[in-house]
Formats: structure tokens, C-alpha cells, sequence
């Protein structure tokens, strides 16, 4: 509701400096009185595109398009309105050249296409620091057991951009120690018949079911008495891997299907991809070539020894390619000790002894030293946006050890991911990796390739080791 109250302030001030604008022509005729139209029109066509729900991590960037989109329309369906309904001001025959309904309807177009969009960015980044800064979001309760329901704890804490906080969870039987562990500090607070109680001592406002050995029917009256006492009902579906962000609901009858989008990286969707990929990375290449050509020299005086380094790494279905990086270490010491992979983690970073080179430190920081794997996206084994790939011994380990790993290697591995602009870059989760690269795989688009693309500069302001 504020955001809704918000968004009426300012397209309200959009019509008063487009009139402002205008000038005093623009009050012949009511043009300006006939101009308010827009407002309750924009804000029917915002709730219509349903940018008025609240939304988990819906960020500016996934909001930008149906709000500029939106807005475009909504100057559309004024301007027509105006034109049937403003009368044409004739003296002796001639129209009289007062400002017209369009010349008014582009200036509020304009205002309000920078106006709206500015507020949700400014909204947007207040929102993620003061959920990361002070943990501010709805307490939750999540109603289940096993990893599932541990998954969603832990992603609620290390996420605090999605607006959500763990504040207690419901099953059936009480966890014992060691599933108590991995609840991360958040209490068990008693078996679904507590769920009223539970409720009004931790002010609930969402109810997460993650799958259970609970009945279905019994899952339903559980949900339906959370809606009763207020609370928003997010299920977590028992065919989760399966489900993307395009699956939509139909009914046949009463009955629901969830009717589920398939992805074929095989398919023209992924060669249209690669061949854009490919455009880019020789436009970049010629972009930065000065920049290139300077990190080269630099690499070579930093120290004795080539200017590339390859690296064997997994790609797509399998298959073993070189992947290019510039050299940012000094050559290893025989006798020093080998590198050991902490358990959980993936490799990269700073393995072992520090043997970066003063410019090594620097490309690594800003992760310059990636650059020449736009070499990689011109030969074909790589492409801009896709899994970060992995070296043949740990693909080995991780496939049997962490869930679903095997499946990153559908597509071709990229330069930048959607599991690296959320952190995970370097020495991190190799499962939570995992997870983030399956989700971008069965929900690819080239919008959300140019959304990672977008996020990687951000990401890069925000140095770490990878």
C-alpha cells in the first residue's frame, strides 16, 4: 500500500511538472484538467502487471521493464482519451495553434518515466540496506522437517534481501540435537496444533510448508487456519526441481495443475545465446584491447614466466577445455606444502601459500585477470553468462557428494554467473553454487543474462577472490 500511495504522489507530480512545463497554453481548452486522467490510469495499469504484490528479492532491475512499459501505455490510453474528449478551439474556420493534447502527453510521459522508476531504485536500495544492515523482514514460520526445511532457514539468514526472518519451526516430531544444529539457532516451537500460539508469540507474518510426512489434507487445514489469523501461505511444491519461475497454474475442474516450462540447451534458444555471446566478447575484446594489451606488458615484467595461464576446467556435457586466465602468481615453491580443499567449500581464491604478484593482486581484486576468457567465449568453449567451471578432480568429488551438481554441465560454463553475483566467489559453498546455477539453467532468458551482466559490474565494485 505505500508503495501504491507512493506511486500516485509521483504521477501526480509528473502531470503538475508537465503542465509547469507547458506553460500557461496548457489551460485552454481543460487540457490540464482532462491531463489528471493519467494518474488513475497508470495506477491501473501498474496493479494490472501486478507490480503491487509483494514479492520475494524483487529487485529495481526485474521491475524496470513492466514499470516503463506501464507507464508508456498509460500516456497511450490518456492521450486517446484526451483526443476524443478535448474540442478543437476554431476562429473563423482555422485551428487556433494552442498547445495540443500529444505535446502535453509527451512531457508527462517523460517526467513520469523518470520520476516512478528513480522512487522504486531509491526504495529498492533503502530496502536491501536495511534488510542486510538491521535484519529487518517478516518473521516466518516454517512448517516441516529435513533438509528442505533447513535450506529454507538458511537461506532466509544469509539472504536478508528476500524480507524474511526465521522465527520458528513447527513439525510434528521434536528434532533431535543433531537436526537441532542445523536449524541455525532457530527454535522448535511444537507440533502444527501450536501453530495459533506459535503465531501470536512470534508475530508471524508468513508461513513457509516445506514437504513433510504431514497429509495433504492435514497441510491443507493447517494453511487455511494461517490464513486465518493473517498470515501470508507460501508451499514449498514436492516436485521443487522441477519448478521454474514460468510455471503457471491451470484447473481442470477443481483440481490444479502446475503446468511446467521445459529448457533445452540444445535448443535455438541457447545457440540464439551463444552467437550473442560471441558478438559480445569480440566487441569487448576490441573495446578494452588498450587495456589488455597494458595487463600483458604488466604481467610480463611482474614476474619470469608466460602471460596466460591455462587451467584444464569442465564444460558443457563433460568435456575437458583450457580455460584462460592472466598469470597473477609467482611460479610454486617445490617444497612447499600442498593445498588442502576445506570440506563444503569449492576451490579459488588464494590456494596455499601467497605467491600473487603485485599486479596479480590487482587483477584479482577487480578480477581482471578473467578478461582473456572472452578467448575462451570466441573459441566456443565457454559463454558470457553460465556456471563458473570447475577442475576435473573436483568435478569428480563434488558429483558424488553434493546434489545435483552434474546437472551445471548442461549448458556451457560463463565468465560471470548467477551463483557469482550473489556472493559466491572464492573459497564458498560448493551446494549453495549448486543451487543457484540449476535455478538460472531452468530459468534462462536472455533478460536475465542481461540482468547478471548488469549485477557483475556491481559485484566487481565489491572486490573479493574468486
Amino acid at each position: 500500500m505505500i508503495t501504491l500511495g507512493i506511486d500516485t504522489l509521483y504521477a501526480a507530480i509528473s502531470v503538475l511538472l508537465a503542465q509547469w512545463w507547458a506553460g500557461e497554453l496548457v489551460h485552454e481548452r481543460n487540457i490540464a484538467l482532462y491531463s489528471w486522467i493519467f494518474v488513475p490510469i497508470v495506477i491501473v495499469v501498474l496493479a494490472t502487471r501486478r507490480l503491487y504484490r509483494q514479492k520475494l528479492e524483487q529487485g529495481f532491475l526485474d521491475d524496470f521493464e513492466p514499470v516503463e512499459t506501464s507507464i508508456a501505455v498509460a500516456a497511450l490510453a490518456t492521450l486517446t482519451i484526451m483526443l476524443l474528449l478535448v474540442p478543437r478551439l476554431e476562429v473563423g474556420g482555422v485551428v487556433v495553434p494552442y498547445i495540443r493534447p500529444s505535446e502535453l502527453i509527451l512531457r508527462i510521459w517523460l517526467c513520469a518515466a523518470i520520476l516512478i522508476p528513480a522512487l522504486r531504485l531509491l526504495r529498492s536500495v533503502l530496502n536491501r540496506w536495511l534488510r542486510r544492515k538491521y535484519q529487518v523482514g517478516a518473521p516466518a514460520l516454517v512448517l516441516g522437517s529435513g533438509p528442505v526445511a533447513h535450506q529454507l532457514i538458511a537461506r532466509m539468514q544469509q539472504v536478508p534481501e528476500y524480507g524474511l526472518w526465521p522465527t520458528g519451526l513447527l513439525d510434528d516430531a521434536r528434532p533431535n540435537e543433531a537436526e537441532m544444529a542445523e536449524l541455525l539457532g532457530v527454535p522448535y516451537l511444537g507440533t502444527p496444533a501450536d501453530l495459533e500460539s506459535a503465531a501470536r508469540a512470534t508475530h508471524a507474518a508468513d508461513l513457509i510448508v516445506a514437504p513433510s510426512m504431514l497429509p495433504d489434507d492435514q497441510l491443507a487445514r493447517i494453511a487455511h487456519e494461517a490464513q486465518r489469523l493473517g498470515m501470508r501461505v507460501r508451499v514449498v511444491p514436492r516436485l521443487m526441481d522441477a519448478v521454474g519461475s514460468k510455471t503457471r497454474i491451470e484447473h481442470l475442474g477443481g483440481v490444479p495443475l502446475m503446468v511446467l516450462t521445459r529448457v533445452d540447451p540444445k535448443g535455438w534458444q541457447f545457440a540464439l545465446k551463444h552467437a550473442v555471446g560471441r558478438s559480445a566478447a569480440l566487441l569487448g575484446l576490441v573495446l578494452i584491447s588498450p587495456l589488455f594489451l597494458m595487463l600483458m606488458l604488466a604481467v610480463k615484467l611482474s614476474s619470469p614466466g608466460p602471460i596466460f595461464f591455462s587451467q584444464d576446467r569442465i564444460g558443457r556435457d563433460g568435456k575437458v577445455f583450457g580455460c584462460l586466465k592472466f598469470r597473477s602468481m609467482r611460479p610454486a615453491d617445490p617444497a612447499s606444502a600442498s593445498f588442502e580443499l576445506q570440506e563444503g567449500v569449492a576451490p579459488g581464491g588464494v590456494e596455499g601459500d601467497d605467491r600473487r604478484t603485485w599486479i596479480g593482486k590487482i587483477m584479482r581484486k577487480t578480477s581482471m585477470d578473467e578478461l582473456p576468457q572472452l578467448l575462451n567465449v570466441l573459441r566456443g568453449d565457454m559463454t558470457m553468462v553460465g556456471p563458473r567451471p570447475e577442475r576435473p578432480e573436483f568435478v569428480e568429488l563434488f558429483e558424488m557428494h553434493v546434489r545435483r551438481y552434474g546437472d551445471r554441465h548442461r549448458v556451457k560454463a560463463g565468465i560471470t554467473g548467477w551463483a557469482q553475483v550473489h556472493g559466491l566467489r572464492g573459497q564458498t559453498s560448493i551446494a549453495d553454487r549448486a543451487e543457484w546455477d540449476n535455478y538460472y539453467i531452468e530459468n534462462w532468458s536472455l533478460l536475465l543474462d542481461f540482468k547478471i551482466l548488469l549485477l557483475t559490474v556491481l559485484a566487481v565494485l565489491r572486490p573479493t577472490e574468486d
